[in-house]
């Protein structure tokens, strides 16, 4: 049985991916400090025979792990107000706890997968985003925290698989949404069906008119496991082409939910993107993948999940 570590696995991407190895059938240990995660997300692992929780920092030595074949390392705070408010852990994660996980992928010789984020491109000047391009990105505004860390992290994993040979991949996640996002994390989807199944008004930064690409989170988990599958070197976009404005998501939502919620608008926060769009190019040549799910039916999933577990018993 192959031993997958997965770092911030109590997270919203990581607790699926911790369901999607064990079910192909991985021991996995999770690593997570609960800076962002919630153990809600991993309650239902915990009496699984071949789930093991580590409530621990990768910032700071790593216990014994034993044996390791993989390691899917997504620890961060990923969503704006868990960033803007956590900015040096941001930091550290991407520089101090990645090195810790490059370090165990060299002594156990396991696969490294890093979840790097489609904010290494910043405000684009180019859409679609293909791998190629560099970025608009500002390095001191306080977004900086979070793409900064990230892209020190891809050259970082880049300079160990160059410099030790480490076996590595690099996923650049999309917006991803679905069950268990929190419901005050700041992100598009999780606001804005919080808001309509509570009847509050949405709240859309700006004039609504920035574009955002939604992948529902089942696709993007299959993605990563297709890149891990695979021998790519090279930063491989994740997401869904399927471009639409956020004036366009809150109606869709406002339809779906049944709510009679009405928009608001906010200032648009300092350095948002305009425009996010991935070209997925490479993900569908070298790893034949691309998503299946559409809009309206991932956030069907996603509302019939709120409804159940989060709307009227947890604040925003």
């Amino acid at each position: 049985m192959k031993h997958a570590v997965v770092t911030g696995g109590a997270g919203f991407l990581g607790s699926h991916l911790c369901d999607r190895l064990l079910a192909d059938g991985f021991r996995v240990t999770c690593i997570d400090n609960f800076l962002s995660g919630r153990r809600t997300n991993i309650e239902h692992l915990l009496g699984h025979r071949d789930f093991a929780l580590v409530d621990h920092d990768i910032c700071r030595p790593l216990p014994n792990l034993g044996a390791v074949d993989d390691i899917f390392h997504l620890a961060s705070p990923a969503s704006p107000p868990h960033y803007l408010e956590h900015p040096l852990e941001t930091l550290d994660v991407g520089s101090i706890g990645t090195r810790n996980m490059l370090e165990l992928a060299r002594r156990t010789r396991a696969v490294l997968l890093f979840t790097s984020t489609s904010e290494v491109y910043g405000d684009p000047e180019v859409s679609p985003q293909p791998e190629s391009y560099r970025g608009n990105v500002s390095t001191t505004g306080p977004r900086a925290v979070y793409d900064e860390a990230k892209r020190f992290s891809e050259a970082l994993v880049s300079a160990y698989r160059r410099t030790f040979d480490v076996d590595v991949r690099i996923a650049r996640i999309f917006n991803t949404y679905g069950p268990r996002l929190a419901p005050g994390d700041g992100r598009v989807i999780s606001n804005f069906v919080r808001q309509a199944l509570t009847g509050e008004p949405l709240t859309i930064y700006g004039d609504g008119s920035q574009t955002r690409s939604f992948c529902y989170v089942d696709d993007l988990i299959d993605g990563i496991m297709s890149l891990r599958s695979s021998s790519e070197i090279d930063p491989v976009n994740l997401g869904n082409p399927d471009e639409r404005t956020v004036r366009e998501v809150a109606h869709l939502v406002i339809r779906l939910t049944g709510s009679s919620s009405r928009l608001v608008h906010e200032a648009l926060p300092h350095d948002d993107p305009k425009q996010r769009r991935p070209d997925i190019t490479r993900a569908r040549e070298r790893l034949g993948w691309e998503p299946r799910v559409p809009l309206e039916e991932g956030l069907q999933r996603t509302i019939e999940w709120f409804r159940e577990h989060i709307a009227g018993r947890q604040p925003a």
